[in-house]
């Protein structure tokens, strides 16, 4: 890609400065009496005639009330700043399985659940499984340690906190449009290697006919749209592959500048999941992250969040190189972890 023949700057609502929009606290929505009587009925009613809440569906999910207001939040996800709050869930009162209802019922009305991991799970959980961080094929969100800034495979993910971290455990997002400016801006040599191919881990979850990593490039300019894949840690680990391309120091060059702007306080912004607060971002738009924390020592009080990993079936088109990881670029059934659909289930507990 010549430099001249670089994407223009993006102006869009999805291009945002992290102090700036965290100041507008527009993107929190926060649930009424009603509309939490109104998921707790909805749960409770599907409860009474399945367990499986891998098979609940909007239709199953009646939301007179508040369906509307996630059809505004949807809107926002996808053609807005990309990212949303739900506040909160009474999850000390409610089961296990009414707030992983409810949860996976808000979902469906966002999208259609992917599978997170080999296993099938359409409902992650989030918690530290005593596991090493520098293992290759340990995704790190198994882990205590900090995340790094990173997309997931999905359109939208979603995650709702049911026990807090002793301390740390905070959630950061930063606009990866806006880190595409600031490249653009300032580094075009840089950016312009960003759009190579570059090999990422599929740390071990590796699907027949599949090569053990993906080669997508960072950004991707497609029907005038740009779209971001990342995730540093899986894209140097790619390279213990011999058939992996190898980076050269200009795309070293340019992932250290990719990191220093999205760890730049003047980017992003910090915000930190209670008990019952449900997060939704949109994977093209922008990067989170989790702070390291330090856990609780008795198990019960474990850090612990629900996750799910969403397709759009109104999301953007995704250019045909995305379905190494997506599967397929098809709205709404694109994103997730390969495996046949007869496997995918929803466990209430880790395992």
């Amino acid at each position: 890609m010549q430099l001249s023949s670089l994407p223009p700057i993006i102006v869009s609502p999805s291009a945002w400065i992290g102090p700036r929009v965290s100041a507008d606290d527009a993107w929190i929505y926060r649930l009424d009496d009603q509309e939490l009587r109104e998921l707790e009925r909805a749960a409770q009613q599907y409860l009474e005639r399945s367990d499986d809440i891998s098979k609940i569906r909007r239709e199953d999910f009646v939301l007179p009330t508040l369906g509307k207001r996630l059809r505004r939040i949807h809107e926002a996800l996808i053609h807005g700043a990309g990212f949303a709050l739900l506040r909160a869930l009474p999850v000390s009162t409610w089961s296990r399985s009414v707030t992983a209802a409810v949860f996976f019922g808000i979902g469906q009305h966002l999208g259609f659940a992917r599978p997170q991991n080999a296993r099938g799970h359409v409902l992650g959980h989030v918690i530290d499984m005593g596991l090493r961080a520098d293992d290759p094929n340990v995704r790190i969100y198994q882990t205590h340690a900090r995340q790094t800034f990173h997309t997931d495979s999905s359109d939208i993910v979603g995650l709702v906190c049911l026990q807090q971290a002793r301390s740390g455990g905070d959630s950061a997002l930063v606009s990866s449009n806006t880190i595409y400016n600031e490249m653009r801006r300032d580094y075009p040599e840089l950016v312009k290697a960003l759009f190579d191919p570059l090999a990422t881990d599929r740390r071990g979850e590796v699907a027949a006919g599949q090569k053990p990593f993906f080669e997508i490039p960072v950004f991707t300019w497609h029907e005038g749209m740009m779209s971001t894949i990342y995730q540093r840690q899986y894209i140097d680990s790619a390279q213990r592959f011999d058939d992996a391309m190898r980076l050269t120091p200009l795309h070293v060059e340019a992932l250290d500048c990719f990191d220093a702007l999205a760890n730049d306080a003047r980017l992003n912004f910090l915000m930190r999941l209670e008990s019952g607060d449900m997060q939704f971002v949109h994977n093209h738009t922008l990067l989170h992250d989790r702070t390291a924390f330090e856990d609780w020592a008795e198990p019960e009080r474990k850090r612990h969040l629900l996750r799910l990993w969403l397709s759009s079936p109104e999301a953007r088109p995704l250019p045909e190189v995305w379905a190494q990881r997506y599967g397929t670029v098809e709205t709404g059934l694109r994103g997730g972890v390969t495996i046949p659909e007869a496997a995918w289930n929803a466990p209430l507990d880790p395992v």
